[in-house]
C-alpha cells in the first residue's frame, strides 16, 4: 500500500490567516482559520496594513494549531503549499515567508499556489473532479469562468471587465448602509419576499462570456438617489432583491451557455460569493434541470481557507511543480497551467 501524501497549506492573501493539513489532496485532517472581519468592519472594507499586522500576530499560532489538531509532526509532512498570489502584497508576504521558514527548517519542498486555483480545488475536498470541467469563480476580487480540460489546465473564457461580483455586493451594501461584509446581508434581505426593483441585466456582446457589474451598481445608486430626491420611501429588501436577481440571472445564464458550448462533464462554483443562497439555488436548479452534474463546496470552503490551497498544492506536488526559496508575493498573478 502506498504512503499517504500529507500537505500543509497556508493562506494569507487577504484578511484570513489560515493553515490546514490535507491528506491525499481530498481529505481535510485539520483546518484552522483566524478571521479579521471584526477589525475591518468599522472601515467598511479590508485595510491592507491592518490585515498584514494581524497575519504577523496569528501566523505561527494558526500553523501550530493546525499541526496540533492533526496530531502530526513536521516529519509527517510531504510538502508545504502556500498562496503565492493574487492578493494584497503585504498579506501574501507573511504567509510566503512563514511557509519558506517552515519548509527550510524541516527540509520540505515548497509549492506556490494560485489563489483562484485553490478556490477551484476546494471542490476536490467534497468529491472527485470530472473533466472537462467548467468553474464559475465568484469572489470579492474575481468573477471568471474557467474551462479545465484536465487537472492543472486552465482556460479563461470569461471574466469581469470592471467590478467583481463580490465587490459590487459590498458597494451596494454600503449604499444601503449595511455592515461589512455586505454580501450576506444583501442575500438575507433579498429573501424577505418583497417585490424586487427591476434593475438591468448587463449581457455585453451576444457571444461574450465576460461580465460587467459597474453599470448595475450605478443603476442601484441612481435609483436610491432619485427616490431620495422625490422623498419616496426606499425598501432595502426590494433594492437587495432586485440587485441580487440581476447578478444571479447573468451569472447563471452565462455559465449554462458555456457548459453547453464546451460540453463539460461537471460544473463547479467557487469563491466567497458561491456561499450566496440565491446564487447556489439558481445554479443547482438550472443544472439539475439540464442534467449536468453541479457541485459547490460547503460554506466553510467557499470563503478563504488553507485546505483549498493544500488541495491544489497536492496536485501540483504530484506533477513535480515546486517553488524555490526565492518565491515572492505576486499581487497580480495570472492563472497558469501546471502541465
Amino acid at each position: 500500500m502506498s504512503k499517504d501524501q500529507i500537505i500543509l497549506g497556508i493562506e494569507t492573501s487577504c484578511d484570513e490567516t489560515a493553515a490546514s493539513i490535507v491528506r491525499n489532496g481530498c481529505e481535510i485532517v485539520s483546518n484552522v482559520v483566524a478571521s479579521q472581519i471584526e477589525s475591518h468592519k468599522r472601515f467598511g472594507g479590508v485595510v491592507p496594513e491592518i490585515a498584514s499586522r494581524h497575519h504577523v500576530e496569528q501566523m505561527t499560532i494558526v500553523i501550530e494549531e493546525a499541526m496540533k489538531q492533526a496530531n502530526m509532526q513536521p516529519s509527517d509532512l510531504d510538502a508545504v503549499a502556500v498562496t503565492e498570489g493574487p492578493g494584497l502584497v503585504g498579506a501574501l508576504l507573511i504567509g510566503i515567508n512563514a511557509a519558506k521558514a517552515f519548509a527550510f527548517a524541516n527540509q520540505l519542498p515548497l509549492v506556490g499556489v494560485h489563489h483562484i486555483a485553490g478556490h477551484i480545488y476546494a471542490n476536490q475536498l467534497t468529491e472527485p473532479m470530472q473533466f472537462p470541467l467548467l468553474a464559475l469563480v465568484v469572489s470579492g476580487g474575481h468573477t471568471e469562468i474557467v474551462l479545465m480540460p484536465d487537472h492543472g489546465t486552465f482556460k479563461l473564457i470569461g471574466e469581469t471587465r470592471d467590478d467583481a461580483a463580490g465587490e459590487a455586493y459590498d458597494k451596494v451594501a454600503r449604499v444601503l448602509k449595511l455592515p461589512y461584509p455586505g454580501g450576506p446581508h444583501i442575500d438575507r434581505l433579498a429573501h424577505e419576499g418583497v417585490e424586487p426593483i427591476a434593475f438591468p441585466r448587463i449581457w455585453l456582446e451576444e457571444d461574450s462570456y465576460d461580465f460587467s457589474f459597474s453599470g448595475l451598481k450605478s443603476s442601484v445608486i441612481n435609483y436610491m438617489h432619485n427616490a431620495e430626491q422625490r422623498g419616496e420611501e426606499i425598501k432595502p429588501q426590494a433594492v437587495a432583491a432586485g440587485f441580487q436577481a440581476s447578478v444571479v440571472e447573468v451569472l447563471t445564464a452565462k455559465t449554462l451557455r458555456a457548459a453547453k458550448e464546451y460540453k463539460v462533464k461537471q460544473v463547479i462554483a467557487a469563491g466567497g460569493v458561491s456561499a450566496n443562497k440565491g446564487l447556489r439555488k439558481s445554479l443547482e436548479d438550472t443544472f439539475a434541470k439540464e442534467g449536468i452534474p453541479f457541485t459547490v463546496p460547503p460554506l466553510f470552503l467557499c470563503t478563504d481557507n488553507a485546505a483549498m490551497i493544500a488541495a491544489a498544492g497536492s496536485v501540483m506536488f504530484e506533477k513535480g511543480i515546486l517553488s524555490s526559496m526565492s518565491m515572492n508575493g505576486k499581487p497580480g498573478m495570472t492563472l497558469f497551467d501546471w502541465n
